[in-house]
């Protein structure tokens, strides 16, 4: 027996003193605002807690560990301290998905109570243990700072800010979510809840012939183990081409590690992980494809039977090429190289599910309920009615939760059962079953006049897409369509492949694709510069898009702010010592002859509630804010009685929540939505209007695919764009980046900034020591400390410039921001790293040490 004191209660503990503290916490007393982001590794911070006067992380501590001691969870430390640094988190931006803001508190609590007085430098010291990937920690540093100041009793600002277009309105539900209060999906528990585990494939490549799972069924409190023929519905899913089985069979073949080849319910997460360890798999090996240029061959072993490795080739040709290169003054060619990467949000996946008379309800922190609901529905066999999807504002997504992982199996052990079953993924299982970044193999050419006007480019790349296609040939064919940057290329000759290996998928990942040749566009242009004497700045700027101008695909753009980012920079730019700059355009919307639309219901529930109904996924960006916001300024309605629900009872279908698109389609259906609604208002009451309900709609039907054979090609509605620029210091350590950014209207000006400053924080992980390598089919390490991300005190000062040039579409000429924050940053730093040294880098992480296992 152990004897503890936890937010001023004695407790005595019997149970295993192996067991750690966060588990403890978590699922005996439900004190949940100690996230689990890493499963025990003691690298994210986001389980931080109060010991004895020091703030440690609560999955490195075992029972046996606490006896005597005193312990704060955030849940109980002084209201007043509660109440003012989750006021300052809310006011000042630091609260994006969320997740990591709890722990975040906890070690501003222990600042606190050493270093009243702390400054500036002392707070990101005291964070860096932590992580966070959506903020870039800068907001997070102005929260504490601020509410540091109000509890020294000094004068800080405390205006509301109101909810207008362009205010700096807080996110919705900050304070809840800063303090833990609002769950996140592995936070929930119901009564009778069951627990489920997964048990992995052994190998990429590997026949299934026999599963054994007598020893699984004998472990206490083991309830079922299911494996392919349990479900009654079709195997094999797939966001575009449905190729992905739900489970192996026997008789099959694996194609990644992260398949699954069985599932274990039972009455506590331990006993079920157990019992999947139990399960025994005779496989007949083989040898995987694990080099995409190999798998490109013809003569390549197959990844899947009687199917060519190249998923997809994407082309686009126009102009004389052979002409301008052959009268080119000057060309830059080379061999450019990107490294797949993982999407490391702090929240693991996760999902719970209940029986719903003969269906299931799943509480899913996807990026797409509608889309998490079909493909559940073809898994069970039922029809779409009878699966009720309710989306949980997740911890951090950035396109990583697009695919469906554990909600599929979740619901499958629900209604295999007919009990509540949650389940969720360790870290190093998250790491092994979702979808990466692409890595990108680019042999690009770029040629100029005598002037630097820029006359034709050349590229051929090659993606690996991993074990199943996900949505690797969007992401090749944005690859393609994003070639040129933000340049007029008047001849080009572009081509991407998308290859299948027996690595682990590559899908959906901020930027799309789009990081990747913008490195590589952008890395020629400095070339270019050095050959013929041109100016870094001024060749950019001479060949920027504009109105009227037309992208790689042939769209002709209106609403180009690109020049106006460009002068922004300009001065900082030519007066630093060792510079890089780069620009960038992303697209706003799928488009490539794919529908973006969006509904919305407006119910008015009371005088003093009102519901946006909608389907896009809340998972740090401020997606719901964006409608409330919306709304108010439509409407004149209170923003504080507005609640925003995600939830497929409400029948309005919504595809996925990427390509930055959200923002702009919900809007635009709320304006739709709100035109009925304010003629109602200016005859009456909101209290006359109980019960109404208001539907809005928009639809963008009319974009085609990259090389369609059409006069005018439209292949997106929308683009941002941007120019970044990236400042060393004397020693060659990156100092600063300026992030200048046409977002059309900028709808929230503190969303603006804080997912800017958070892009900027991942391209900059991108660009020198983020890396997820793999060997034989396996990753060389599934330790989250070695992916690399950038911790608080490896940040350089991040300037944000917002321009707002309208787009003709977007509400109120807003475009998408999520995504081209990132798009230009990698490929800045190495523009500044080869002025610094006089060494052009070629390959991506630039600063990487070797990963020892």
């Amino acid at each position: 027996m152990v004897k503890f004191n936890i937010n001023g209660k004695e407790v005595e503990y019997n149970g295993d003193l192996n067991r750690s503290l966060l588990d403890y916490l978590r699922n005996d007393l439900h004190l949940t605002a100690a996230k689990d982001g890493c499963s025990g590794q003691g690298v994210c911070g986001a389980c931080s807690i109060e010991i004895d006067g020091s703030i440690k992380m609560a999955c490195r501590i075992k029972m046996a560990d606490i006896n005597g001691s005193t312990i704060y969870t955030l849940e109980g430390l002084p209201d007043n301290f509660r109440e003012v640094i989750s006021n300052h988190f809310a006011q000042k931006g630091a609260v994006q998905c969320g997740f990591c803001s709890p722990g975040m508190i906890m070690r501003a609590r222990g600042l606190w109570l050493s270093n009243r007085s702390a400054t500036r430098n002392d707070i990101i010291r005291a964070i860096t243990p932590n992580l966070c990937r959506c903020t870039g920690y800068v907001k997070i540093v102005d929260a504490i700072q601020s509410a540091f100041d109000e509890l020294n009793g000094k004068q800080v600002d405390t205006q509301k800010h109101e909810a207008k277009i362009g205010d700096r309105y807080p996110k919705y539900q900050a304070i809840e979510t800063a303090l833990g209060i609002r769950p996140f999906v592995d936070d929930m528990f119901v009564d009778g809840m069951l627990f489920g585990a997964l048990r992995f494939s052994d190998h990429p490549k590997a026949k299934v012939v026999k599963v054994d799972i007598s020893k699984a069924l004998k472990v206490d409190g083991v309830v079922k183990v299911l494996t392919a023929s349990d479900i009654p519905g079709d195997r094999y899913i797939g966001l575009i081409f449905q190729d992905w089985p739900v489970m192996i069979a026997e008789g099959e073949v694996t194609h990644y590690i992260g398949d699954v080849i069985a599932s274990v319910v039972a009455t506590s997460e331990k006993a079920a992980r157990e019992a999947a360890l139990l399960i025994d798999i005779e496989y007949e090996i083989y040898k995987p494809v694990t080099d995409m240029h190999e798998a490109a061959k013809p003569n390549s072993p197959q990844v899947h039977s009687n199917q060519s490795n190249v998923l997809e080739t994407c082309t686009i040709k126009f102009g004389d090429i052979d002409k301008a290169f052959a009268e080119a003054a000057y060309v830059s060619s080379d061999i450019y190289e990107t490294q797949r990467i993982e999407h490391a949000f702090l929240e693991t996946e996760a999902a719970l599910a209940l029986p719903n008379k003969d269906g299931v309800k799943i509480y899913s922190q996807g990026q797409g309920v509608y889309v998490d609901r079909k493909q559940v529905a073809k898994i069970l066999n039922l029809p779409e009615e009878k699966v009720h999807v309710i989306q949980v504002q997740n911890g951090g997504g950035f396109g990583g939760k697009e695919d469906l992982t554990v909600q599929g199996h979740a619901a499958l052990m629900s209604f295999i059962t007919k009990m509540p079953v949650k389940l969720h993924l360790t870290r190093d299982e998250s790491i092994r079953m979702h979808p990466k970044r692409h890595p990108v193999w680019m042999k690009m050419s770029l040629a100029c006049d005598s002037k630097g006007k820029f006359t034709a480019l050349k590229l051929e790349a090659i993606g690996d897409t991993g074990a199943y296609a996900s949505v690797g040939t969007k992401v090749m064919e944005r690859v393609v369509g994003h070639a040129t940057g933000g340049y007029t290329v008047p001849s080009v000759d572009i081509s991407a492949k998308t290859v299948y290996t027996n690595n682990i998928p590559c899908g959906a990942m901020r930027g799309f694709g789009v990081p990747q040749v913008i490195f590589a566009m952008e890395s020629c242009i400095d070339d270019l510069c050095r050959q013929g004497g041109f100016d870094r700045w001024q060749i950019r700027y001479d060949n920027a898009l504009e109105d009227g101008a037309k992208t790689a695909t042939g769209q002709e753009l209106q609403g180009v702010g690109l020049k106006k980012t460009l002068l922004a920079v300009k001065e900082q730019f030519q007066s630093a010592k060792y510079a890089g700059i780069a620009c960038g355009l992303k697209n706003t919307g799928v488009g490539n002859g794919m529908v973006d639309d969006s509904e919305v219901i407006i119910r008015i529930v009371s005088s003093n509630k009102v519901e946006v109904h909608h389907g896009w996924t809340e998972m740090g960006q401020g997606v719901h804010t964006m409608a409330i916001q919306t709304l108010h300024q439509e409407t004149g309605i209170n923003p504080k009685i507005i609640d925003v629900i995600v939830d497929t009872t409400a029948g309005i279908p919504t595809g996925m929540t990427t390509s930055s698109r959200a923002t702009a389609l919900v809007a635009n259906a709320i304006i739709n939505a709100s035109s009925e609604l304010k003629k109602d208002l200016s005859q009456g009451t909101l209290e006359q209007l109980v019960g109404r309900t208001y539907r809005g709609k928009f639809v963008c039907d009319w974009t085609c695919k990259p090389g369609a054979k059409t006069d005018k090609p439209v292949i997106h509605f929308a683009y941002g764009y941007a120019t970044q620029v990236a400042i060393l210091n004397d020693e060659g350590k990156l100092a600063k980046v300026i992030a200048a950014h046409d977002a059309g209207k900028i709808m929230n000006q503190m969303l603006f900034e804080g997912q800017i400053e958070g892009a900027v924080h991942m391209g900059m992980g991108y660009a020198l020591t983020e890396d997820l390598p793999m060997k034989d089919g396996f990753p060389v390490s599934f330790k989250f400390k070695d992916i690399g991300i950038i911790r608080a005190n490896q940040m350089p000062e991040v300037e944000v410039i917002g321009i707002e040039e309208p787009d003709p579409i977007g509400p109120y000429g807003a475009k998408g921001i999520g995504e081209i924050g990132m798009v230009p940053t990698a490929a800045a730093i190495a523009n500044a790293l080869w002025a610094y040294d006089g060494t052009k880098r070629t390959r991506l992480p630039m600063m990487r040490k070797e990963i020892k296992k």
